[in-house]
């Protein structure tokens, strides 16, 4: 026997299972979600962080000291090419500014995505997880004082001076 509440249900309700959503009408549609992807909704730092304050508070000369120590600190598991690093640096440096794409003003140095997919894997990219890991220690100690972004360009622009 049925209760009241199941009878006056709609019969078709559940019949087709999870029903229709726009996308099965309209499966050409643009996926506009893509365009905030890079919005304060997903960004780690909070509203008031302010970068260029932060900024002004790092230790640049202790940076750089850090970075150019860091060139020849050869590690086991990735040993650098003839004692020094900088190849991988100035490579890494390189590709982060290469991925600027003109036409659609996407990519570039400014926002430190080489880290993430899918511009990690491009085969042009090979290897320089390999940077990211080497910086990440320099990374944690000055924490958000700098970004990544900046600590790729500065990191190649160390590696030339040194």
């Amino acid at each position: 026997m049925s209760t009241e509440k199941e009878v006056a249900k709609c019969p078709f309700s559940a019949a087709a299972g999870v029903g229709t959503t726009s996308r099965d009408w309209w499966p050409q549609q643009l996926r506009l979600d893509l365009l905030h992807q890079h919005s304060t909704k997903s960004d780690p730092m909070s509203q008031e962080f302010d970068y260029a304050e932060a900024f002004k508070t790092l230790d640049l000369a202790m940076l750089k000291q850090d970075l150019t120590h860091l060139m020849t600190d050869s590690q086991d598991w990735w040993p650098a090419d003839f004692g020094h690093y900088g190849g991988l640096f100035v490579r890494m440096a390189w590709h982060s500014a290469g991925t600027y794409r003109i036409g659609d003003g996407r990519g570039g140095a400014g926002r430190g995505q080489q880290r993430f997919a899918p511009l990690n894997s491009w085969p042009d990219n090979v290897n320089l997880d390999k940077a990211r890991r080497l910086l990440w220690p320099i990374k944690q100690k000055y924490g958000k004082q700098i970004s990544w972004s900046d600590l790729y360009i500065l990191t190649g622009n160390v590696t030339l001076e040194s």
